[in-house]
């Protein structure tokens, strides 16, 4: 199956490949360890050869700026994902970049009734393609692409590896798949592998946060004093007290005497 490559340094490999000379030896997708090594050890002498080795070590540069954007990023990535309290990158194939696009297009797990839903949505459930007496099945190009991408890679990760999936794989192959069909088995198995992961990391953080309560503290109840229907008033929530007493004495008034009249 033929997979378009995301690689931000696929371009800039190619330039290089085609800026520099065959070396002898050289490996066919060397690292760029290896092509500064290779590239030392040329030492061309004509004009032509003093050229291409300049663009060469001008395309090698710029790969390994590519690739220290590359590593900061996924760093980034790593970060965000664990602060999710996800576990997928405890899965074998599963990276950073992986976890968190599967993260970002799933969302809540809860809306996938079980997984072959899942699969369905990932584009991992195999589709009916017998004929006759022949029971056959084929990849499904429908549901999300871009984390079908995601499992393929998961998929095609562990392979060049002593892995489980690797192993999985050749069984598959012996039992007389082809190896697309194998690799479309391996997808499904991943995929039932990351709902699980899903599910039970959804679940984990649920409780968390019936533990924590809502204020986010551990311990925290809904009868907070707080909030009760009586709560108990500090000193500063007591009420302030009324008008002092007067402390100066009232002003006597004048008594009115009647007029004495002339006899």
């Amino acid at each position: 199956m033929w997979v378009k490559s995301t690689d931000p340094r696929q371009p800039v490999k190619s330039r290089l490949l085609a800026a520099g000379q065959r070396i002898p030896g050289a490996e066919p997708d060397p690292t760029t360890g290896q092509a500064k090594r290779l590239l030392a050890s040329v030492r061309p002498r004509d004009v032509a050869g003093k050229t291409r080795r300049r663009i060469a070590a001008g395309e090698l540069a710029e790969l390994v700026a590519v690739e220290a954007k590359m590593k900061k990023a996924t760093a980034e990535l790593k970060t965000i994902v664990l602060a999710r309290g996800s576990h997928l990158m405890d899965l074998p194939g599963i990276g950073p970049v992986v976890a968190a696009r599967i993260l970002a297009d799933v969302g809540d797990v809860a809306r996938f009734a079980d997984r072959n839903r899942f699969a369905s949505w990932t584009g991992t459930a195999p589709l009916d393609a017998s004929s006759g007496e022949v029971v056959r099945h084929r990849l499904s190009r429908a549901g999300n692409r871009r984390v079908n991408h995601m499992i393929h890679i998961g998929a095609i990760s562990p392979l060049r590896l002593d892995t489980e999936g690797r192993a999985y794989h050749r069984r598959k192959l012996a039992d007389g798949k082809r190896p697309l069909e194998a690799i479309r088995c391996l997808k499904r198995r991943i995929s039932d592998a990351i709902f699980r992961q899903l599910v039970t990391d959804a679940a984990a953080h649920l409780e968390q946060d019936v533990d924590t309560g809502p204020g986010g503290h551990s311990g925290a109840t809904l009868n907070s004093s707080a909030t009760g229907f009586n709560p108990h008033a500090g000193t500063a929530d007591q009420p302030l007290p009324g008008p002092a007493p007067t402390t100066l004495r009232p002003t006597p008034t004048a008594v009115k005497r009647p007029l004495k009249t002339a006899g």
